[in-house]
C-alpha cells in the first residue's frame, strides 16, 4: 500500500467531474425518444439533442446551431435530419448542414456541427463520449457473453457522489462486514486486467461453518461464493451474484450529473425456450431487480453525506487500490471544452 498516497496525488479521472473517459455512457430509456421528435439533455455539463428519424435511427448532435447558436430542440425532424427553428438550416445525422433556404446553393466550404455516436442497446440510449469512431462496444454481462438473453430495466436512482465512488462500494470487502453484517470473511476480490477499459474483480472467499449463516451458505455453493463484478471505464459496472443453482445477473450504468451520480439498473438472464422458460425468465427478471434495487439503495446515507478521501488505505482496500490503478491508464476526453467552432467566412 506504500504507492498509493502518490496514486492518490495524481489521479485525474478516479472521483473528478473534470474529467471524462472515453466510452459508452447511457442517455435514457429508448422508449422516450419516438421518431420524428428531438429531446434535450445536459450530459455532464454539455447540451446534447437527440432525435429519430424516420428511417427510425437515431442522431445525436450539439445542441446549438453552429450559425448563431439557437437550439435545435425548437427545431423539427425533416426525414432523417433535423432543421433549426430560427434560420432552418438543416443537418444531417452526420451533423452536416444540408440546406441554407436563403442561400440559393450551399457554401462551397462545409459547414459541420458536433455529431455523436449513438445506439441503442437494452432498453436504453447510449452515447460514445469520444470523437472517433467507437473503439469497442456497449460492454455486456461477461457469465452471459455470447448468449441469447432477456433483459429488463430496473430502477433509476441518484447519489450525492461521484459515480466512481458508487462502484468501489461494490467491492469494498471492508463494510459488507460493518454495514451489511455478513459473517467472517466471505469476500475476498481479486482483481483482473482483462483489458486497458475493463477490469474484473472475481471473488475467492468462502462461508466457514463456525456460524449459522455461513454453514447455510456452504449448501449453495460448492467453492467460493459467487460475487463477480467487471467494470468498464469506471463508469458501466455488472454484477453476477447467488447461489449456484441461481445465478442473477445485473449491469449499472452511471454517469456524473451535476455533482452526483445519476445510475439506470437493468437484470438479465439467458433466454429460455418455451413458455414454462418465458415465465420462468419474467419471475427471475423481476427477483434480479429487487436484487439491483438492494445494490442501489444500498448505503444511501452514506453517499448522502460523504466527502470522499482514500488518505490511509489497508491491506483490504487491495480491490479497490486496483480499480484507481486501472482507471488512470484510461484514455480520456476533455468534455467541456466548447465544440462550436468557425468553419465558414462569408466572404462579401
Amino acid at each position: 500500500m506504500k504507492d498509493i498516497s502518490n496514486i492518490m496525488s495524481n489521479t485525474l479521472l478516479f472521483n473528478s467531474f473534470a474529467h471524462i473517459p472515453i466510452g459508452w455512457i447511457w442517455v435514457c430509456e429508448a422508449s422516450k425518444i419516438k421518431k420524428k421528435k428531438i429531446h434535450a439533455f445536459n450530459l455532464m455539463g454539455r447540451e446534447i439533442v437527440v432525435f429519430r428519424g424516420e428511417n427510425n435511427e437515431l442522431g445525436a448532435l450539439d445542441a446549438y446551431c453552429p450559425h448563431m447558436g439557437a437550439h435545435l430542440v425548437d427545431g423539427k425532424v425533416e426525414g432523417n435530419s433535423i432543421r433549426c427553428f430560427f434560420h432552418n438550416w438543416q443537418f444531417n445525422q452526420q451533423g452536416l448542414c444540408i440546406d441554407i433556404p436563403c442561400l440559393a446553393t450551399m457554401p462551397a466550404k462545409k459547414i459541420t456541427t458536433r455529431s455523436y455516436f449513438i445506439k441503442e442497446q437494452y432498453g436504453l440510449i447510449w452515447l460514445w463520449t469520444g470523437e472517433t469512431q467507437p473503439e469497442f462496444s456497449i460492454p455486456c454481462v461477461p457469465a452471459l457473453q455470447d448468449q441469447a438473453i432477456d433483459y429488463s430495466l430496473g430502477n433509476q436512482w441518484q447519489k450525492k457522489c461521484h459515480p466512481n465512488v458508487v462502484m468501489i462500494n461494490a467491492i469494498d470487502e471492508n463494510h459488507f462486514q460493518t454495514v451489511h453484517k455478513l459473517p467472517g470473511h466471505i469476500l475476498n476480490m481479486k482483481p483482473i486486467t482483462i483489458d486497458h477499459t475493463n477490469i474484473h474483480f472475481e471473488n475467492q472467499g468462502r462461508p466457514t461453518a463456525n456460524h449459522w449463516a455461513g454453514r447455510l451458505l456452504q449448501k449453495c455453493y460448492r467453492g467460493a461464493i459467487t460475487y463477480n463484478m467487471s467494470y468498464w471505464y469506471g463508469l458501466v459496472g455488472t454484477v453476477t451474484v447467488g447461489p449456484d443453482f441461481l445465478q442473477m445477473h445485473l449491469m449499472f450504468a452511471l454517469r456524473p450529473e451535476k455533482g452526483t451520480t445519476l445510475g439506470k439498473t437493468i437484470a438479465f438472464t439467458k433466454q429460455r425456450r418455451g413458455l414454462i422458460g418465458k415465465l420462468l425468465n419474467r419471475c427471475l427478471l423481476q427477483l434480479t431487480k429487487v436484487v439491483g434495487w438492494y445494490f442501489a439503495v444500498g448505503d444511501t446515507k452514506v453517499f448522502q453525506k460523504i466527502q470522499f478521501a482514500f488518505n490511509n488505505p489497508i491491506k483490504n482496500d487491495k480491490a479497490v487500490i486496483a480499480f484507481i490503478k486501472h482507471l488512470e491508464n484510461q484514455s480520456r476526453v476533455q468534455w467541456l471544452e466548447p465544440t462550436m467552432k468557425s468553419e465558414f467566412n462569408y466572404e462579401t
